[in-house]
């Protein structure tokens, strides 16, 4: 059946499909403590669920099995060498960085469906069964599902690694109330590299396997609500929506591959996008320009939010006087959460140097 499965996938254009039982009850302690320490920031839910992410069969009543899925979303056409184009990219003050996965379409729009084909082409060869999918959007331990399942294995950056496609793709569940045999687990392949620890601009991967979401660029950019630390903007640099650094930085996603979809091409307002042309979108410019996309779920006020501080970090980097008058010709009408990272953003400005003294 696995076999079939994984034909079914691959026609959908799944990567690797794999299967997962429901016993994660080693899982708990660790669980446990994450949340015990805040690591989880203003994610409510994830103290709100407790234990029931650990426990698929309270999640979905009658869970026996669960199907995982790993998409790639690289876009097709990603060029050799997309490591350091990126690179490039954060290393230019001017420049904004939007992290790779939200460059296209909405992954949730993307997953749903096919998980519902894959579970529709199942149904038709063995009958009706019982059945749910997910893709981040309930209280599942996605990765520690797709370990289980042979997907890959937990990086030190926490994100799930495959040998032969890095850490580039989207992972997808069917909670099915049937038992299916459980597809053979992967070994651990960091070994003593710790490239992602290093790079983290926060330092938000406080221990290997363990991440502190508060310090996250990632949570910062997206899931934060309100105004954004003081302490991480200048580390925030020049991205507006999430943080790639640490994928960026790992050894094997030199073996990363492009999706054979096109909903993970890159829209042409997010195709190499500079500071200055996004601070000049006005709400429908927003939202026309991210329709379908993730980036629009933060809503147009964080969107600002984060530009003024890669705004910011752009003026302390150049000292560009357009930056000035783009952010001062914002401030009066802007919100207050967004009117105090403008004045922070104006207040990074190199002062002038002072006159020499006559002799």
């Amino acid at each position: 059946m696995l076999e079939q499965l994984r034909a079914w996938g691959r026609a959908l254009g799944f990567s690797q499909i794999g299967v997962a039982g429901i016993d994660l009850s080693s899982v708990e302690p660790r669980l446990a403590a994450w949340i015990d320490n805040g690591f989880h920031g203003e994610m409510d839910y994830m103290a709100t669920h407790g234990m029931k992410r650990a426990r698929p069969a309270e999640l979905v009543a009658g869970t026996l099995s669960v199907i995982t899925a790993r998409l790639d979303y690289l876009p097709r056409a990603t060029a050799p060498g997309w490591q350091a184009i990126e690179w490039s990219r954060l290393a230019d003050p001017a420049a904004a960085a939007v992290s790779i996965y939200a460059r296209g379409r909405d992954y949730h729009k993307v997953l749903r469906p096919l998980l519902r084909q894959l579970a529709d082409q199942l149904a038709e060869a063995i009958g009706p069964f019982g059945h749910r999918v997910f893709t981040d959007s309930a209280p599942v331990l996605e990765v520690e599902l797709a370990a289980r399942s042979g997907i890959g294995w937990r990086g030190k950056h926490t994100l799930a690694l495959d040998r032969e496609a890095g850490s580039m793709f989207f992972l997808g569940e069917i909670f099915v109330d049937v038992a299916l045999p459980e597809s053979p687990v992967v070994s651990d392949h960091c070994g003593s590299c710790s490239a992602c620890i290093d790079v983290c601009p926060t330092q938000a991967i406080v221990a290997p396997y363990e991440l502190d979401a508060r310090r996250c660029i990632s949570y910062l950019t997206i899931e934060a609500k309100g105004a954004i630390p003081v302490e991480f903007r200048a580390a925030i640099g020049n991205r507006v929506y999430g943080c790639d650094d640490c994928q960026l930085v790992c050894p094997w996603n030199k073996f990363a591959s492009a999706s054979p979809l096109a909903d993970f091409d890159v829209r042409p307002a997010l195709d190499a996008p500079r500071l200055l042309a996004l601070w000049d979108w006005r709400e429908d410019d927003f939202l026309r320009e991210t329709e379908g996309s993730a980036i629009r779920r933060i809503g147009f006020e964080r969107w600002q939010r984060n530009l003024a501080v890669a705004l910011g970090n752009a003026l302390a980097a150049t000292g560009d006087a357009a930056i000035v008058a783009a952010l001062r010709a914002r401030r009066d009408g802007a919100s207050a959460l967004v009117r105090e990272h403008i004045d922070w953003a104006l207040r990074q400005a190199a002062p002038a140097p002072l006159a020499a003294m006559p002799a």
